[in-house]
């Protein structure tokens, strides 16, 4: 959209506009000089009244010719280096030779610039490998250490989860070594992992009434969602509330698991095909479903870590994508006892239909697994109960330690006084899409909506849901960076907590102090401003503005009484038991995303991206 919008900048442009530091490269002096131009006569010209602090070159030769023509306090000559197998015109010799003699380079420069990979090298499979002694030994010779190729929107490593900031910190704050600067597509990414989020693993999130940090999965951007390594790997990035959508097999088997559908999160599919069948009143498509298969069949499947927006082709953690092992509820339960984590979400769905076409009670073996597990008369750990359905948080109204939370999938714009006091008869909090608390045309922020202070004027919190590292889910406005994205939701609008496959991101920012937004600090993380971006660009360009979503009514709210359990039709196996007790639920849901070459597509699946699934 700012494609050709913008003019070319002069040295003189960008120096005029006094920045604290400058830093000038000369990428291609021999080509210069084949064409009669002096660009170190003009360097030399510029640095005596303009404020250059760094020159960078690939060419040894440019930066001999400066020895002695500039001033050496003032101004420090960097030498660059491209990929390795390249040629360096002065010496003829490959940049791989000359990255082991760094006590020659020390006598026509005062540092190295190098591609980020010649430190943290990266493996045909996007996996890590060991770092290179290269920092240590530049310094040891007196050189200091710069590293580029740093940008939001090109994927590096799977070992980042999508999170630029961490590898920023890779890069920063290691026990071995640390570069001396970077070069980024986004300086505000770099500034944030440097000035607010550097050194602060070992700090707990303090601030008093800070947001949840609330796990969709578990941690189901690195592990299968629901399975026990994701819960491992929540609970170790520093999740606040870990939480269990539960289903239920045929056979009465409560268990975690993000949909009935097994077919999107489980190799069901290949193992049980013709098992498919469709459930209207739970998706339009085909899937193999949990009701349909007792508890050993569903053991007898493998995990499958899948990626909301796999058509773009950023996939997450290939080598693990089999990984783990489902959790009944019960042993989800005793999991959270066990860790410390300041509670549980339990997700409820589909009550009605399971209650009355399969004999299956789900808000029954809920609450006769929370009270086998002693979850209901203890004080330690919060207990969240979710779900969509009005009448399945009727059910548990009775069981006053638990919070209850009314699920809104669809977008919404505004949640007017009688439908947000009819919320407080059912919920004490709300858990809402990207899309209703931000409203965008195109990839960009158009505006903030009142859903937030609405809910919270009215003593009700706000939950926001699903946040994602991968930046084709995330706004322009919020520069590619997860991060912007959950200060903006934390400081820009005050939610209550987080709903994110990634916690180890929430958590960094929540611990950092920049997350507090009355700290007074040199630099923090300012939230996001909506419509700052299409404020810039040209009238003919901006995206054609959207409907609003609708706004939230009495009528959206409440759901119908829960159906009785009808009786199984089908004789059970030996030893097998249908679930008994309370009931069910109903209401709508979402989904989508994309990959930011293709500027349409994006588009569609960031908007798509914002809704709670």
């Amino acid at each position: 959209m700012f494609d050709g919008s913008l003019p070319i900048m002069t040295v003189d442009d960008v120096t005029g506009l006094r920045p604290p530091q400058f830093w000038l490269n000369v990428q291609y002096n021999t080509f210069y000089k084949q064409h009669k131009l002096d660009v170190t006569s003009y360097v030399q010209k510029a640095s005596n009244f303009m404020g250059i602090n760094y020159i960078s070159s690939p060419e040894i030769g440019f930066l001999k010719s400066l020895n002695g023509k500039i001033r050496k306090g003032k101004t420090k000559l960097i030498f660059r280096f491209p990929e390795q197998d390249s040629i360096e015109p002065t010496t003829n010799q490959k940049y791989s030779s000359l990255l082991n003699d760094f006590a020659t380079i020390k006598s026509f420069a005062t540092g190295v610039l190098v591609p980020k990979s010649y430190i943290w090298p990266v493996g045909p499979d996007q996996y890590l490998q060991p770092h290179t002694t290269l920092v240590a030994d530049a310094h040891e010779n007196g050189l200091e250490v710069f590293a580029y190729g740093f940008a939001n929107d090109a994927p590096a490593s799977y070992n980042y989860s999508y999170d630029p900031t961490a590898e920023y910190l890779n890069f920063i704050d290691n026990s071995e070594f640390s570069v001396d600067g970077v070069l980024t597509d986004f300086p505000s990414t770099a500034s944030e992992s440097i000035a607010c989020l550097a050194h602060n693993k070992n700090n707990s999130a303090s601030i008093k009434g800070r947001p949840l940090i609330i796990t969709h999965n578990g941690a189901s951007g690195v592990f299968a969602g629901c399975t026990d390594l994701a819960y491992q790997q929540a609970v170790q990035d520093g999740a606040d509330v870990i939480d269990c959508s539960v289903q239920m097999s045929k056979d009465g088997v409560a268990f975690c698991l993000n949909s009935a559908d097994l077919a999107s999160d489980t190799t069901a599919m290949a193992t049980f095909m013709s098992r498919a069948t469709t459930v209207p009143e739970i998706q339009q498509n085909n899937g193999v479903f949990s009701f349909d298969l007792t508890w050993t069949e569903i053991q007898s499947l493998k995990p499958m870590l899948t990626s909301p927006i796999s058509e773009t082709g950023l996939a997450r953690n290939p080598a693990n994508k089999n990984s783990g092992k489902f959790m009944k509820l019960s042993d989800f339960l005793d999991f959270a006892k066990d860790k410390n984590v300041l509670g549980i979400l339990i997700n409820i769905e589909n009550a009605a239909y399971l209650a009355s076409k399969k004999g299956l009670d789900i808000v029954s073996a809920v609450i006769t697994s929370l009270d086998k597990a002693s979850f209901n008369n203890q004080t330690t750990q919060r207990v969240l109960i979710q779900s969509d359905d009005t009448s399945v948080l009727s059910e548990f109204k009775r069981f006053h330690a638990y919070e209850r939370v009314l699920s809104i999938d669809e977008a919404i714009s505004d949640a007017k006084g009688p439908a947000v006091e009819e919320v407080k008869v059912f919920a004490e909090a709300v858990r809402v899409g990207r899309s209703s608390v931000v409203s965008s045309a195109g990839f960009f922020l158009s505006g903030f909506t009142d859903v937030v202070e609405r809910m919270r004027g009215a003593n009700v919190s706000v939950y926001v849901s699903v946040l994602r590292n991968e930046f084709t889910a995330i706004a322009f406005d919020f520069f590619s960076d997860p991060v912007v994205e959950i200060a903006t939701y934390v400081g820009g609008l005050g939610v209550n907590g987080i709903v994110t496959e990634f916690p180890a991101t929430a958590s960094a920012y929540l611990r950092s102090p920049c997350a507090d937004v009355n700290a007074d600090l040199p630099y923090t993380i300012l939230p996001a401003q909506p419509g700052s971006l299409l404020a810039l660009a040209p009238s003919e360009a901006l995206p054609p503005a959207e409907p609003p979503a609708p706004v939230l009514t009495v009528a959206d709210v409440v759901d119908p009484p829960l159906p009785p359990v009808a009786e199984q039709s089908e004789s059970l196996a030996p030893g097998e038991a249908p679930a008994s007790g309370p009931r069910p639920s109903g209401s709508v849901k979402n989904g989508g995303n994309i990959w930011l070459g293709v500027v349409v597509a994006a588009a569609v699946a960031f908007i798509q991206s914002l809704s709670c699934h």
